[in-house]
């Protein structure tokens, strides 16, 4: 059983964490810490002029108050929103959290593959990876 458990969260068309969140229940020690985390790529350059003003600070805002919302059913929850590479952020952050456990989904059409942030993960993390497809 884990005591800190990272759920990384992909706002995709269809997204539902819903086998994420059951597999981290199951993984969790009494009193665990589940954090859902999502990351947020930087908007291209040329994009950027036609945003208006406070667009990110509204956009990470919303994106903390879902993830609040989707793990409310958690007996001990946290939320966090980065900015950056996937691959790397979530790296980063599982190891300044302490995580001993990131419980990762494929979001691949195609279930004999896995994607590339997920292969990046899966590779250099320094803790436990349970991968769904």
């Amino acid at each position: 059983m884990y005591a800190r458990i990272l759920v990384p969260v992909a706002y995709e068309p269809g997204v539902d964490i819903g086998r994420e969140l059951q597999i981290a229940r199951a993984l969790s020690a009494h009193g665990a810490l589940v954090m859902l985390v999502h990351v947020m790529e930087k908007a291209p350059f040329y994009a950027i002029d036609y945003m208006p003003a406070g667009w990110q600070d509204e956009l990470r805002e919303a994106i903390r108050a879902d993830l609040a919302k989707q793990a409310a059913g958690l007996t001990q929850a946290g939320v966090a929103v980065l900015e950056g590479d996937p691959g790397r952020a979530i790296l980063d952050f599982a190891q300044a959290e302490g995580a001993d456990c990131i419980v990762l989904a494929s979001h691949r059409s195609d279930t004999t593959l896995i994607g590339s942030t997920a292969t990046r993960i899966a590779r250099h993390a320094t803790c436990a990876v349970h991968l769904i497809r």
